[in-house]
């Protein structure tokens, strides 16, 4: 006897006819509050240690608080930013951080976009250990670059001094002088800060076509024509990273002016942070901490305005 074979037809039917519930929407795509999800720890992040402090900050810039004691907070609304505006000292400050972007941004620019566009050109060997030098003093704490450079400009045992002293030059005490010590200060921050423009440019001009230097080439045009009919347009971007940063440190800038001058003589190197500091520890935290927003606030405008102009548009 053969094996009765099963009725294809009705077991077809039967698996067809059974209505399956069809996968919804949600099914498939899980909860729409899963993205959400993910990236709540980072928000949580975020909140905690940028938001809260901010809001904290501009509490405190509406008091008048001695920074230790709450039961001494007292509310005094936008008080401390009309103090600021009034204060001279506080005028002075801002000077000194405008007279120092010069020297902060375009001057490492300088000296460092003409060595890079050098190696670049030339392709020289070892310039990977040469970047990692010229590098170098950007890594470098703020506070021990003063320190080193209040050694070498000591009036009496410096080598800077004492070099200039056996050429038969008279050199002024650098950091003491009224005349010399900001622009001293600006040439140590910008010696800090070349090595990163270079680091920075070196990396956009290995981006940009050899096509376009060898069209130029084909034109006859020499090495100054190339760098700036191909070389200067394609390092747009970094141009306006390294604006920005500069421009960031040149108005935030304190350690070196705290480890050299400390803003003296007198306050002819004094700073807004430095100035903030000062009325922090002199029991205006409320002041101190306004001033810190309008610097905050002065410097994002600065670098919303740079990003703007040297950076990328959709035009």
């Amino acid at each position: 006897m053969q094996p009765r074979s099963p009725d294809l037809g009705t077991f077809g039917e039967g698996r067809a006819g059974v209505a399956r519930p069809s996968p919804s929407r949600g099914s498939r795509a899980g909860s729409p509050w899963l993205p959400y999800l993910y990236l709540l720890p980072g928000l949580l992040v975020f909140t905690l240690f940028v938001v809260l402090p901010v809001i904290a900050a501009i509490a405190i810039s509406l008091t008048a608080w001695n920074g230790i004691s709450w039961d001494t907070a007292t509310f005094v609304g936008i008080d401390n930013y009309l103090d600021a505006f009034r204060d001279d000292r506080f005028w002075t400050a801002f000077k000194h951080n405008i007279y120092l972007i010069p020297w902060y941004v375009i001057l490492p620019i300088i000296l460092g976009l003409a060595p890079a566009a050098f190696v670049h050109r030339m392709k020289l060997r070892g310039s990977r250990l040469f970047q990692a030098g010229i590098f170098l003093p950007y890594i470098m704490p703020g506070v021990l670059i003063g320190v080193v450079w209040r050694w070498m400009l000591n009036p009496v045992f410096g080598p800077i001094n004492t070099t200039l002293k056996d050429w038969g030059f008279h050199p002024p005490t650098w950091l003491g002088d009224f005349t010399w010590a900001l622009p001293t200060i600006g040439f140590i921050g910008a010696w800090a800060a070349y090595g990163f423009c270079y680091v920075v440019f070196v990396a956009g001009m290995q981006k940009i076509p050899t096509d376009l230097y060898d069209a130029a080439r084909l034109d006859g045009a020499n090495g100054w024509q190339e760098f700036r009919a191909v070389t200067l347009p394609g390092l747009r971007r970094e141009l306006a990273v390294v604006l920005a940063v500069n421009l960031i440190n040149a108005m935030r800038a304190f350690d070196v002016v705290k480890a050299t001058t400390d803003g003296g003589p007198g306050d002819s190197t004094n700073v807004l942070a430095l100035y903030m500091m000062n009325n922090l520890g002199g029991n205006r935290a409320g002041f101190a901490i306004a001033i810190a927003i309008m610097l905050a606030v002065i410097t994002l405008a600065q670098s919303l305005i740079v990003l703007r102009l040297f950076g990328d548009s959709d035009d």
